[in-house]
């Protein structure tokens, strides 16, 4: 996820069809310009959720039991047993900012330890459970023992949480930040730590992360009381990993072989059932064009001579994707599809798919 697809490298790419990343994010690839050379791009939205929700509930019960400051005292040669300010997590409430894959599977596992829950999404969204939504988010930080941040990177949520709104939080209640580095403001964060506001913090996502691992790490929460630092190891399991392969390269292998874009982040989503192997005189057309008025009327004119026996088009911002299954009796009017739909002057890639 920290290979950059901007539009420098991708105005070298010419043959080019599809990204896949292997991740959530896909804030690493410029989107727009790569829907508009007819790049499609592909991520992996549900295969780590699991592994992150399980993080965060362990997270949760290591700050309540402030188990990293005893765990380095310890290492330190210092033995410190306490139990002041350390508490269970039953019956205590938290709260889900972000109500997706993740913050439902979170949602669920918290419910199992007795948590209550309480979430809020800028969507409606059905609850699973016993949970329940708060009409804000500025209600759910005032409610909630424990806040855990699952949002996309936006440029509504740059730094969504900063001063005033970690004022708003409970004194001694917990903040966690599994999601992306931009949502939290750092600074705010530390100086709430150092003064007692809240009495822990977990945070995987940093607003600048190392490119590779070693020394070199620098951020104001560093050695904050109560504070787990984590270098973005949310989804990092085995398993994640493995479903995350087979997720992504299944969306390219379905984009390149039969042209669907089911999944698909910078494309609209289009798919046709399968063509039958023992059919062959039908050709799948493909078709990526600029998003204005006529564009279809062309096609469907280049098309009116043949059986189509099914079609598809739909739009999302500058750039739309068409498939049609037409009926051919030779290479020659495979052909003269082909350089007809590529002389469009809207055509961005056109692919004949047998």
């Amino acid at each position: 996820s920290k290979t950059k697809l901007t539009e420098e490298v991708l105005s070298h790419a010419n043959k080019l069809l599809t990204i896949g990343c292997f991740c959530i994010g896909t804030n690493q690839v410029n989107l727009n310009y790569a829907a508009s050379r007819g790049i499609c791009v592909f991520n992996s939205p549900f295969s780590n959720s699991r592994s992150v929700a399980e993080l965060v509930i362990a997270e949760i019960i290591l700050l309540a039991r402030q188990l990293g400051d005893r765990s380095r005292e310890m290492h330190d040669g210092v033995w410190n047993k306490v139990s002041k300010s350390c508490y269970e997590i039953r019956g205590k409430t938290l709260g889900i900012v972000g109500y997706g894959h993740i913050g439902t599977q979170l949602g669920v596992l918290a419910e199992s330890l007795g948590m209550h829950v309480v979430w809020y999404d800028i969507l409606p969204v059905m609850p699973i459970g016993m949970s329940r939504t708060a009409d804000s988010m500025d209600e759910l930080l005032a409610e909630a023992d424990f806040v855990s941040l699952h949002v996309p990177e936006t440029p509504e949520t740059k730094n969504m949480i900063g001063e005033r709104e970690i004022s708003l939080m409970k004194k001694g209640s917990y903040l966690i930040n599994a999601s992306r580095g931009t949502v939290v403001e750092i600074e705010a964060l530390a100086a709430a730590l150092k003064s007692g506001h809240l009495a822990g913090a977990a945070v995987d996502v940093y607003p600048s992360e190392p490119l590779a691992n070693g020394p070199g790490f620098e951020s104001a929460l560093r050695n904050c009381p109560n504070t787990l630092l984590t270098p973005h190891i949310g989804g990092s399991t085995e398993e994640a990993q493995r479903m995350i392969g087979i997720e992504v390269a299944n969306s390219i292998s379905k984009y390149i072989n039969s042209g669907g874009s089911v999944n698909a982040v910078n494309f609209a989503e289009c798919d046709l059932r399968a063509i039958p192997e023992t059919d062959l005189t039908t050709i799948r057309i493909v078709n990526v064009h600029q998003n204005v008025p006529g564009v279809l009327k062309q096609i469907n004119n280049i098309l009116a001579d043949y059986n189509v026996n099914k079609q598809i088009s739909d739009s999302k911002g500058d750039v739309a994707y068409f498939m049609a299954d037409v009926t051919v009796n030779d290479h020659s009017e495979i052909n003269a599809i082909y350089e007809q739909v590529t002389a469009m002057n809207e055509n961005i890639i056109t692919r004949v798919l047998f």
